[in-house]
């Protein structure tokens, strides 16, 4: 591999104030700016956005980036303003007059970077405005919203086979952070890159702290989880529908968190204003369908909590990945029940895609079902999915390596729990088989007779919640499949015949006789040591305090989020080395030219007169 030419390395540090790359960074920025094409798999916060937005500046032209996510657009280009990047968005909350002058700019050759909503695009007016313009590359993120196996598909993305059509010289760049084999696959054909390299960095966070616990009080669960591990900091929490959303917003505010909801139903203003409290200030959460999150670039999220289950491994990863993009300690916590796959079960047969669509689906969530039951490493768990291997004996920062479950032969508990749902005529949900099991004459078990078959009080050995962890993993093993067509029936598959007949081993992970919700405190070590970007901790709290103060009081009279100001691992930087002058303040990742025009006489005059 030859040497980075000095202009990619000199650009690095003068606009964005870092001095080398991570990980593939260097050889995808190289590849693209000597004209390549190529698709690019890299996790949240792991650094996408450089990748194309340094060989905008290093070839001639102006890069166009095609985004879903106006939110996103705004934010990069204010954060690219502040680097001294000539930057501009093209979408609809512009007015025609100041439409007219970014188009007027562009043809100039007065922009370095444009950023286009997909749909603007594929206007003939935009196309044909493109085609007068230099272009120095196009980049499309959120490449996965090509493929309708992924899990945020978008039709308009499909029309962006439009470009290597009419700009075949144009470089091409698609971004991602989540996608399985079958969803490249899909995203290089349409976006014809199947000739081009694909570039895949590790999925690994090792930041994040994954949890998955029983669901039983859901939503007290959570107000526990907040007041205890994060007490007055930024989170996220995904509801599956918009009145559970307001309802645990609602509960939430009632136990004095400061919480906010998010979704489809909430008028335009509303939205933008509950979102811009989020990025804003400190210490918001909100409550949220999926509508939310997408392109949201706020680096001190410190948990992402799910109430209900996501479709797949893909929009598991994807929305837990919001969380912790400064490499600070964060937790990714979900409360599961057996109901949560009853219900995207349903969803999945009920909806109106293919039947190759369909199992393909069934296929997605039967996997992300296996990861909240496992008893092993969740990250291994995770990772695998991903085609990435994880080192043997786990991760140190999950919830099953930091507490391991016990595992116990549970063959006879699985025996019993299938001949029940066998001799009960495979018609019954999950309460009904438990009642009979432990013996409990409810009306609807003497209605059916239930109370004279063999198998009634055969069970009382274990109590309701055991019998709920044991139905999961038999349902996760595939030994039992809910039929949504009957309300959430169990009924037996293939496999369960050779577990009743003894010939398949049943491992379960034992469920305690009181609740399973494991406090999980403390960092591990390797948290510890993804957490610390400017070599140690906060420093100086006193310092600390008066830069974040004086970065919130920047941010608001320029109208940005404060992370664009500067970044938190910036200002740990400063706190903890405490520059005096302006050549030593220059040395803080962070800190590129125009940022340290622009505030490094105020930081320096901040730092002498806040006493160590």
């Amino acid at each position: 591999m030859s040497a980075t030419p000095p202009s990619a390395l000199s650009l690095l540090n003068s606009v964005f104030g870092l001095t080398a790359y991570r990980g593939a960074q260097e050889e995808i920025v190289r590849h693209l700016t000597e004209g390549g094409n190529c698709l690019v798999l890299m996790p949240t916060g792991g650094g996408k956005s450089l990748c194309y937005q340094l060989p905008s500046l290093l070839r001639e032209g102006c890069g166009i980036v095609v985004s879903p996510l106006i939110a996103l657009m705004r934010d990069q280009v204010a954060g690219l303003a502040e680097a001294g990047v000539n930057a501009a968005v093209l979408n609809s909350t512009l007015s025609p007059q100041e439409a007219f002058e970014v188009e007027r700019r562009l043809i100039a050759g007065d922009l370095d970077l444009l950023y286009v909503a997909p749909e603007r695009l594929l206007m003939p007016r935009c196309l044909s405005l493109l085609e007068q313009a230099r272009i120095a590359l196009f980049a499309i993120d959120e490449a996965h919203c090509v493929s309708q196996w992924g899990h945020d598909f978008r039709p308009e993305y499909i029309g962006l086979s439009v470009l290597a059509e009419r700009f075949p010289d144009v470089p091409r760049i698609a971004l991602t952070a989540t996608a399985d084999e079958l969803t490249r696959k899909e995203i290089a054909e349409r976006l014809s890159l199947t000739d081009a390299p694909c570039f895949v960095a590790s999925f690994d966070r090792p930041n994040i702290r994954y949890e998955i616990v029983d669901k039983q009080n859901a939503l007290n669960q959570l107000k526990s989880f907040i007041a205890e591990r994060h007490p007055g900091e930024a989170g996220i929490v995904y509801c599956l529908s918009r009145a559970k959303v307001e309802d645990v917003a609602g509960s939430l505010r009632d136990a004095g968190i400061a919480a906010l909801p998010y979704h489809a139903g909430l008028d335009a203003a509303t939205r933008a204003r509950h979102q811009d409290r989020f990025i804003n200030e400190d210490g918001i959460v909100i409550v949220a369908t999926i509508a939310f999150g997408m392109g949201i670039d706020k680096p001190d999220v410190r948990f992402v909590a799910h109430l209900d289950l996501p479709k797949s491994i893909e929009a598991y990863y994807q929305e837990t990945g919001r969380a912790g993009r400064d490499g600070k300690p964060s937790s990714a916590w979900m409360a599961y029940g057996l109901s949560d796959i009853v219900q995207q079960r349903r969803m999945i047969d009920e909806s109106t895609g293919s039947d190759a669509f369909k199992r393909v689906s069934i296929g997605k969530l039967d996997a992300l079902v296996g990861l909240a039951e496992t008893a092993h490493c969740r990250r291994q768990r995770l990772l695998a999915y991903f085609g990435e291997e994880l080192h043997e004996g786990g991760c140190g920062n999950c919830d099953n390596c930091l507490s391991p479950p016990k595992v116990t032969d549970g063959k006879v508990v699985a025996q019993k729990l299938l001949s029940c749902v066998y001799r009960t005529g495979q018609r019954f949900g999950a309460m009904h088989l438990i009642d009979v099991l432990v013996g409990r004459l409810t009306e609807k078990v003497t209605q059916f007779g239930h109370d004279k078959l063999s198998v009634f009080g055969v069970g009382r050995e274990l109590n309701e919640k055991q019998w709920r962890a044991a139905l999961r993993q038999l349902v996760a093993m595939g030994h039992l499949r809910a039929d949504s067509e009957a309300f959430g029936a169990l009924k037996l598959t293939e496999s369960s015949r050779g577990v009743l007949k003894g010939e398949t081993e049943v491992w379960l992970r034992e469920q305690a006789a009181g609740t399973r919700n494991r406090a999980i405190r403390g960092n591990s070590r390797r948290g510890q040591l993804a957490a610390q970007p400017n070599g140690g901790g906060k420093g100086d709290p006193a310092l600390h305090a008066a830069l974040k103060a004086w970065r919130s009081e920047i941010a608001r009279q320029r109208g940005v989020p404060a992370y664009v100001v500067l970044h938190d691992s910036t200002i740990d930087g400063i706190a903890a080395t405490r520059p005096e002058t302006l050549s030593a303040l220059r040395g803080i990742a962070g800190i590129g030219d125009k940022k340290l025009e622009h505030y490094g006489e105020e930081l320096i005059a901040l730092v002498r007169s806040t006493g160590a």
